[in-house]
């Protein structure tokens, strides 16, 4: 059950979110009225603190901020220890970056996030018939995700199931091209990498392709959607791997890691991530959405034979296109300068910093009044965006558990799953094996949620 409004949070609370390395504080709601910005000017002369990484808000954005808000940004890097020490000693940041598919439910539940309702209400910046509905990865009504009160918004997504692919690759090895605009199977997505491996003499020249999502935790979200199924109980406080859609989900990353068609957990890709073999021209096929388009396109002869395929679908399966991060911003409910952070909100993702990141091609706007700055110039750019408008009607909001977050999530599956991947234990045993750890700390999870 969630504390009524006004209630302050249990110390078991703030310990429990201190204790899973999330962010959180011991925060009661005012009962002052709530002042809500105009959208024009409010907060002017004040300084704000911004906890985000290096990229999200750059010197020269802070400068920009100063002049067309006169408002001041001190920016803090992102940490979990030094927000919580903030939070704790009661001065926490006024924005916090945060991971809407798997932050916003978790954090919500423990009552540390700011309803950010009453400011859309009266923006005159961001209209709620304005938001993209990834923005609903950031609403939670108390027990599913995607409803209820709106508490931060994404600043640019993707949909991170589709894919890209290198036309040469596929010209070298005779392997016809995706089709454009409907989703190939993932069993077909697994034959087609197989069918693009190039070996020698122990050695991978060309990897056929990549599918790890950006956290395992919504790519076996996603991928159990795809299949048919939910991961979690309808009340989100258990999962099931071995339901018929979880299983397979489950059997078919499984196979992709064995097969080692590309970078796993128990074969790394030595530079973190598949980007750089990509642009190298050692991999095929790259599971990323269409924010890599901007990296893409920094090589003119790289984004000449390079294409965007749609979300495979599991044969039988429902055609679904989620977004798995829907990174942005939130408001601590304890912040001290709330006016002049919401102005800065609505600044940052409605005014000059969003319309640079639409048309810069690093991610889809979310707002939908921003989609025509899309990049569409040059005729890579309109054949990128003829698939993504066409991928934009499958999307929907794969919800995830309040209960746990998707790094602990993360690294117990990185813990349990690499046995399977090498053929030492079956896929039957694993999803045991999975549901044993990871109910576990859903139980633990919800307990602390009270």
């Amino acid at each position: 059950m969630r504390p009524h409004a006004g209630a302050p949070m249990s110390r078991r609370r703030f310990l429990s979110l201190s204790a899973a390395g999330a962010v959180g504080g011991a925060a009661a709601l005012s009962g002052c009225a709530m002042q809500v910005s105009s959208g024009v000017g409010g907060g002017s002369g004040e300084t704000i603190t911004m906890m985000v990484k290096a990229d999200d808000i750059t010197p020269d954005l802070v400068q920009q901020a100063l002049k067309d808000t006169g408002i001041a940004i001190k920016r803090v890097d992102f940490d979990i220890t030094k927000l919580i020490a903030m939070l704790t000693s009661g001065n926490p940041p006024d924005l916090v970056r945060g991971v809407g598919a798997v932050d916003a439910a978790y954090f919500a539940a423990r009552e540390v996030m700011e309803d950010l309702d009453p400011y859309f209400a009266k923006s005159a910046v961001l209209k709620r018939d304005d938001l993209d509905p990834v923005n609903d990865l950031w609403r939670f009504d108390g027990r599913t995700q995607g409803k209820g009160p709106r508490y931060g918004m994404a600043k640019d997504f993707s949909q991170d199931s589709m894919y890209w692919y290198n036309t040469s690759a596929f010209d070298r090895h005779g392997v016809a091209y995706p089709a454009e605009l409907e989703p190939t199977t993932y069993e077909e997505w697994l034959e087609t990498a197989q069918s693009l491996v190039q070996r020698s003499k122990g050695q991978t020249s060309l990897f056929g392709g990549t599918y790890n999502g950006l956290l395992k935790a919504t790519l076996m979200s996603t991928l159990t959607a795809s299949a048919g199924g939910s991961l979690f109980s309808d009340d989100f406080s258990r999962i099931d791997f071995t339901t018929p859609e979880a299983r397979k989900a489950l059997g078919w990353y499984i196979e992709y890691c064995k097969l080692k068609v590309g970078a796993s957990p128990i074969m790394p890709d030595p530079n973190g991530w598949d980007g750089p073999t990509y642009q190298a021209g050692r991999l095929a096929m790259c599971n990323s959405g269409y924010w890599m388009g901007g990296m893409i396109a920094t090589d003119p002869k790289l984004a000449e034979v390079s294409r965007l395929a749609p979300t495979p679908v599991f044969e039988g399966g429902p055609r679904v296109s989620a977004c798995q991060a829907g990174t942005g911003l939130w408001m601590p409910k304890k912040a001290p300068h709330k006016d002049a952070a919401w102005r800065i909100f609505e600044w940052y993702f409605g005014e000059a910093p969003a319309k640079a990141r639409a048309s810069g091609g690093w991610g889809i706007p979310t707002l939908k009044s921003l989609r025509p700055l899309m990049p569409a110039k040059e005729e890579y750019q309109k054949r990128v965006l003829k698939v993504q408008q066409n991928e934009l009607k499958h999307f929907s909001v794969v919800a995830f558990s309040p209960y746990t977050t998707g790094d602990s999530f993360e690294a117990l599956f990185n813990q349990v799953a690499p046995a399977a991947m090498k053929g030492e234990i079956s896929v039957d045993t694993l999803a045991g094996r999975l549901n044993s750890v990871l109910n576990e700390q859903l139980k633990r999870g919800k307990e602390q949620v009270g």
